[in-house]
């Protein structure tokens, strides 16, 4: 049997927690049981969830000494780093051959043991910024919905969560199994792209006034050849000048802002109407369904076909 101990910490992501332990805990019929589940903490006793109900963890530290995967389902506070005594007990699980995997803000526990210094990790997209503010050693990648080294892993957003267990579980039992165990809980095997396709479009920062004009005039021509010369030219400015008040401004170039606003727009239209993709390419300016499907590829990890199916919004 694979043991797999989750070390959760209060407050405790319900979530999170549930995530790997259905794939590892959970019995299924029809399937050979390989993996025994536990949950531990560092003070075993009662611990307070997100959920507004306490658990009852039986297990302590001593339970990382066994296990195969030690998986930390959520680390919050994250401003709250884990102990001396943790981190202790997370490396030397690793250097005794235990795989260690982290959900979501759960890399806030892994993170000090060094094991991910100089290599990529992931974490949900509304906190990458700040993960790589507090760990510069790591390679902070805000896209994927998991990264996995074989003895270290990460995973995004709560939901990845579910993609990463299925992924460890492919890995040690092959697809096969993992299919099956997918299947059973009304799940892909596999979700296409990564997780910048779940974010919410940039929202318009903060102007002083000198660019909104332009802006509100650009968004409503999005379908149009706009080039960095009709921009210079409606703001009355030189190419120049008006590049550094973009950068000042909003941090990116003209043609930058531009294409992210035509992607979101591109975006809300795959949501919101059933038009081909080559027709909300044209309306957004972005001239084909080949360069939309580029564009969109780079900027959030999958295709407009497949981001529609994912997000079409469909009356009741």
């Amino acid at each position: 049997m694979h043991r797999v101990v989750a070390l959760v910490r209060p407050p405790q992501a319900t979530f999170e927690l549930g995530c790997a332990a259905e794939v590892f805990g959970n019995p299924r019929r029809g399937l050979p049981r390989r993996y025994e589940f536990t949950v531990c903490t560092e003070e075993p006793g009662p611990v307070a969830t997100t959920a507004g109900y306490d658990m009852l963890v039986t297990h302590g530290l001593t339970a990382l000494e066994r296990a195969d995967t030690v998986i930390v389902p959520g680390w919050l506070p994250t401003e709250r780093p884990p102990s001396a005594e943790v981190v202790a007990g997370l490396r030397a699980a690793h250097a005794r051959g235990a795989r260690l995997a982290s959900i979501c803000s759960g890399v806030y526990a892994l993170a000090p043991t060094g094991l991910l210094d100089g290599r990529r990790a992931t974490t949900h997209w509304a906190g990458a910024e700040a993960l790589a503010g507090r760990f510069p050693q790591i390679q902070v990648d805000p896209g994927v919905l998991y990264v996995d080294h074989g003895d270290v892993a990460t995973s995004a957003g709560c939901g990845a969560g579910i993609d990463l267990c299925l992924h460890l579980l492919r890995t040690d039992q092959g697809a096969r199994y993992a299919a099956q165990v997918a299947r059973s809980m009304v799940m892909p095997p596999h979700r296409e792209g990564g997780q910048l396709q779940y974010a919410a479009p940039p929202a318009p920062g903060q102007l002083d006034g000198s660019l909104a004009p332009l802006l509100d005039w650009a968004t409503e021509r999005l379908g149009e050849r706009l080039a960095m010369r009709d921009l210079a030219a409606h703001a009355g400015l030189s190419p120049r000048t008006l590049a550094r008040r973009f950068t000042d401004q909003l941090g990116v170039s003209p043609g930058q802002w531009l294409l992210a606003q035509r992607l979101a727009s591109a975006r809300e239209l795959l949501e919101t109407t059933d038009l081909g993709v080559d027709a909300v390419a044209r309306r957004v300016g972005l001239s084909s369904a080949t360069n939309l499907r580029r564009r969109l590829v780079r900027a959030v990890g999958t295709t407009p076909g497949a981001y529609r199916q994912a997000f079409r919004a469909r009356p009741s």
